[in-house]
């Protein structure tokens, strides 16, 4: 049984894996996708990692799911930064797409069934604005089209607040021809001689309102205001989320909008979220750089996906030893020769050790603990590796590969290039005559070069240092 925290009810949904062939429609997930303005950063990464890792594991479980990302190709951040970069708007949206797709590569992310461009839904968008004045929720302004949050009883069901609470405890957007501070915009008129992104309406020329652009492009794809998950960032929750819930459930008239709601925890830099906002950002690109991707995806998996994370020099550090002692440890496991048939012993503790981390792992997506689990297996085994067999042997490197492919983790290639393996072979006959100062010196040697080596009793191990750079 796969347990989901839902932000909506405050409580744990549970949900069985079906049968092999046996779910007949997929469930179906939207998450909020990126506003592509700027080159995406950490806290992106932190998200979509984190959805990446949900979805591939409730896939391995069996269930049909279908993932739905929208991006923002429409929106005030874009327009001012097209004015500052004095560049084409749309053409400024495009470019900063293209580095988005090429990031989510970058990062392994093939998840995603189908991403959706807000501008490609202006039709649908307008569809639901005309039904939301039909029934009453919409009116306009000399500015735009406003959603009336009075008029819909359930607004702060997300957030779990008042309307009071909200217009004094949130930042809200300001215009003095709303009827309520609160009120959102649905449709905004262009302003006389601004080159913006525009598009004629019923109401008059201009662009969409935030909010309705992922409703808008829900519906179109799934069919109807109605689906079973949706995601995005804790920041979200409102007035983003909140808002969706009052257009869709306002249109409709049916409730929930989305059965489950699924929210990450924000990136922190020195105790402030990072965001582009507050240019204290380091994007993905930088620090795929300097670090392999395996790190930063164990570096959130050490986290909770609704928990903070306080980025510092230590969320790197502390990811890369935990991947050198995975490494090291698959290393020792591939010099094993002996042969023999695998002991009911060790083949207890792989299976205790699996449902341990099926069991995190089912615990709304425990991946620390998940990992812990893992830990544990390789500790286990780590006192004892002399014992093993052969077979043994391709049996645990097989189940913590499978694991950290479970968790996105693909391990570095063991393979070693032609000069680092000279090196080795030189080391070992420099430490067959007992020349022990010239080992210790081509060990250096090889450790500059980002291999870390290890004299077992079995024989040499090396693997590849997962951070050549420590400086942040």
């Amino acid at each position: 049984m796969v347990v989901i925290y839902n932000t909506l009810t405050g409580k744990k949904e549970r949900m069985k894996p079906p049968k092999p062939g046996r779910q007949k429609k997929p469930l179906r997930l939207f998450v909020c996708g990126p506003t592509v303005y700027d080159y995406s950063h950490l806290g992106h990464a932190r998200t979509y990692l984190a959805f990446d890792t949900i979805v591939n594991y409730l896939r391995h479980r069996e269930f049909l799911v279908f993932y739905l990302q929208n991006i923002t190709d429409i929106d005030d951040k874009i327009i001012e930064r097209a004015v500052e970069e004095r560049k084409n708007p749309k053409e400024l949206a495009v470019f900063f797409e293209k580095t988005y797709y090429q990031d989510m590569k970058s990062l392994g992310i093939k998840s995603v069934n189908k991403y959706e461009r807000a501008s490609d839904h202006i039709q649908e968008i307008q569809s639901q604005i005309s039904r939301l004045f039909k029934k009453g929720y919409a009116y306009q302004t000399k500015n735009g089209v406003y959603f009336s949050v009075k008029k819909f009883k359930n607004y702060g069901i997300l957030s779990r607040q008042n309307l009071d609470e909200l217009r004094h405890g949130w930042r809200i957007e300001p215009d003095l021809e709303k009827k309520d501070p609160l009120d959102f915009a649905l449709w905004k008129f262009i302003k006389p001689n601004a080159k913006e992104l525009f598009w004629p309406s019923p109401w008059g020329d201009g662009r969409p309102g935030w909010h309705i652009e992922d409703t808008a492009i829900a519906e179109a794809i799934f069919g109807k205001l109605q689906y079973e998950l949706h995601g995005g960032a804790i920041d979200l929750k409102f007035p983003h989320h909140e808002s969706e819930i009052a257009q869709a459930e306002a249109i409709s008239g049916k409730k929930p909008y989305v059965k489950i709601w699924l929210h990450t925890g924000v990136l922190l830099v020195e105790e402030e979220k990072m965001s582009k906002s507050l240019r204290n950002f380091i994007t993905i690109r930088d620090f795929l750089k300097r670090h392999p991707v395996a790190v930063m995806r164990v570096a959130f998996l050490r986290h909770h996906y609704r928990s903070p994370i306080n980025y510092n020099q230590g969320f790197v550090i502390q990811a890369a030893n935990a991947l050198n002692s995975i490494l090291e440890f698959l290393s020792k496991l591939n010099l094993i020769k002996k042969n023999g048939a695998v002991g009911s012993m060790t083949r207890e503790k792989i299976e205790t050790a699996k449902k341990e981390f099926y069991a995190k792992m089912d615990e709304d997506f425990n991946t620390p603990e998940a990992l812990a689990a893992l830990f544990k297996l390789i500790g286990g085994f780590q006192s004892q590796i002399q014992s093993l067999n052969k077979k043994e042997a391709i049996l645990i490197k097989n189940t913590v590969v499978k694991q950290l492919r479970i968790l996105g983790v693909k391990p570095p290639s063991s393979s070693m290039p032609p000069n680092i393996r000279s090196l080795i072979a030189a080391r070992e006959r420099i430490r067959a005559k007992r020349e022990f100062s010239r080992a210790d010196h081509l060990r250096k040697k090889i450790e500059t070069l980002g291999y870390m080596v290890e004299d077992t009793p079995m024989g040499p191990v090396a693997w590849k240092k997962m951070v050549p750079d420590y400086n942040q």
